[in-house]
């Protein structure tokens, strides 16, 4: 089921940015977050860790979401439409990361690529799920 794997890889982003914190300015880097950031949390600044953590949080939801929409966990409050949020954030993050780059020129061209191509997948499978249990939803 198409949401079982959305809350899947959800849950893996946020995995990912706990890395980031674990591993530290380096898997900043490497993660493409840019060299002030990098910078940030070698100086021990609790702003990127923050901001990672919340981030983490969010992406973690999000996880729990698509799995309760697949029936894999409870069915958690307001699903049909923080699901369909969800879906359109990814979808948007995907597909406009253009403007974006504006507002965060320290991110590598690398990151916003390959970041945007996950978002966007990421975001085809939600709406892959979220087409498929959509009746479901309403019903419960």
């Amino acid at each position: 089921m198409p949401l079982l794997a959305a809350g899947g890889l959800s849950l893996a982003a946020a995995i990912a940015h706990l890395a980031c914190i674990a591993g530290g300015p380096r898997w900043y880097l490497a993660m493409g977050a840019g060299e002030r950031m990098a910078a940030a949390v070698a100086q021990g600044r609790w702003q990127p860790t923050l901001v990672t953590l919340a981030i983490a949080t969010v992406l973690a939801l999000w996880g729990l979401y698509a799995w309760s929409g697949a029936g894999f966990i409870r069915r958690l409050p307001l699903l049909r439409w923080v699901l369909a949020g969800v879906t359109a954030v990814y979808l948007a993050r995907g597909l406009l990361f253009m403007p974006l780059q504006a507002h965060f020129p320290g991110n590598s061209p690398l990151f916003w690529y390959l970041s945007s191509a996950i978002c966007a997948t990421i975001g085809l499978v939600h709406l892959a799920g979220l087409w498929q249990a959509w009746p479901r939803l309403a019903r419960s």
